[in-house]
């Protein structure tokens, strides 16, 4: 009798919670709907509790990054990051690519603009700003707290690679593939590749030939260098398997998390020590957050990963 009232109790237990997953999932659908409508360029879903999926959102312009989009980005990621709600961010795109990169219209508005004067200063002053807004846009993703899993497929080219430089963790289908595009423009990348790249596949010969050619790297030779960690036979197992990544790093701690990326990215720019440093006056605080004794407590008993506070 005992063992079947346990039973009862235990299916309750569980029934209770997927009800309570189903009506969180649903209130932070909702939330994300009301942040979607803030966008004209971007889409943004909630698939698990936690997890928030952003999606480039131009398909018929195969997602070029328009001047819009490039504001829209750094707004996303920057609320995104402020957002208690948002634990893990997955990006992908709408459409048949992932996205083709600068939207060349918006380009022509830039010359457009720069014709409009002849003094060398005030051009400079329109080109700085322009590309100070790219890089920004860019540099969000990693200012951004919150881990975010970049799910490519098909084409990532120019400013799209740019973008996935700053991601934490990068997968892609097997039909995708990427380039470094400007040089074939007569420029020099100027929004995060030329920084990011080398730290990422650590050949320093690789890169510069992919940057001075302009050539494809496939997703086969993406997987060998490092660049990306996870190839995907398609789209949509691609999704789900970031997804299901993102979940998994959604249940850790938060404080964890955000601290160790917070790091990650401190450490790379700087001195061992002086990373050392870093995290050292970090986990002055954060050894004593309730997360780090619940966590501890759990595996020194063997018990499921606790369920821990918004952050």
């Amino acid at each position: 009798m005992y063992s079947l009232f346990m039973k009862r109790v235990t299916r309750m237990a569980l029934a209770t919670k997927q009800n309570q997953n189903l009506i969180q999932i649903a209130m932070l659908t909702t939330a994300a709907e009301e942040q979607r409508t803030q966008f004209k360029t971007l889409n943004i879903t909630v698939p698990n509790p936690f997890v928030y999926h952003v999606e480039l959102n131009r398909p018929k312009k195969l997602n070029a990054m328009n001047n819009t989009m490039w504001l829209e980005i750094g707004k996303c990621f920057s609320e995104l990051g402020n957002d208690p709600d948002c634990r893990v961010i997955v990006l992908s795109g709408t459409g048949k690519v992932f996205s083709a990169g600068i939207d060349f219209a918006d380009a022509a508005q830039i010359g457009a603009r720069l014709s409009e004067t002849e003094d060398v200063a005030r051009r400079c002053k329109i080109l700085h700003d322009t590309i100070k807004l790219y890089q920004d846009s860019m540099t969000s993703l990693e200012k951004c707290p919150k881990p975010v899993i970049s799910a490519v497929h098909n084409a990532c080219i120019g400013g799209a690679l740019d973008l996935i430089t700053a991601a934490d963790i990068r997968y892609c289908t097997s039909d995708a593939w990427f380039q470094v595009k400007e040089v074939d423009i007569g420029m020099a990348a100027d929004v995060g590749t030329l920084q990011r790249l080398p730290r990422i596949i650590g050949s320093e010969s690789l890169v510069r030939e992919l940057v001075f050619t302009a050539r494809k790297m496939l997703a086969s030779e993406a997987k060998e260098c490092g660049f990306v960690s996870k190839v995907y036979d398609d789209k949509d197992s691609m999704l789900k398997g970031a997804i299901e990544m993102a979940a998994d790093i959604a249940a850790k701690s938060p404080v964890a998390v955000q601290v160790t990326k917070r790091n990650i990215v401190y450490s790379r720019d700087h001195a061992i020590q002086e990373g050392l440093d870093h995290i050292r006056f970090w986990n002055m605080a954060m050894l004593q957050s309730e997360d780090f004794m619940n966590a501890t407590v759990a595996q020194a008993t063997k018990s499921p990963l606790p369920t821990f506070s918004k952050l």
